[in-house]
């Protein structure tokens, strides 16, 4: 199966409330399928509060709550003339993940 390459781009007004839920990580480029499994592996990207060595509750994720996949924070663009290689594994190419788990 051929991989794609695309921009995941935040497009809500640092003001919307959608914030609260889900930090602004910037843009993010990553290799993917379809624009649906691009926001998907952005997402899975992100550290998880499971990663953290909490525990709210056994087997809590909090993936699902990631600004990636809400189409009114982000939209995805595809990039046809870009400089990363399609071939290779579903994964981020560029960008910088906050982890808003960390106290700074």
């Amino acid at each position: 199966m051929k991989h794609r390459i695309f921009k995941l781009l935040p497009t809500a007004q640092d003001s919307d409330p959608n914030w609260d839920r889900a930090p602004n990580q910037g843009e993010i480029v990553v290799r993917a399928l379809s624009p649906a499994d691009a926001r998907i592996v952005a997402s899975e990207a992100e550290p998880d509060f499971l990663d953290s060595g909490g525990k709210p509750s056994r087997g809590t994720a909090t993936r699902f709550a990631s600004a990636f996949r809400d189409e009114k924070l982000y939209t995805v663009v595809e990039i046809d003339d870009s400089d990363f290689s399609k071939g290779g594994p579903r994964a981020v190419l560029s960008g910088t993940f906050r982890d808003p788990l960390k106290k700074a």
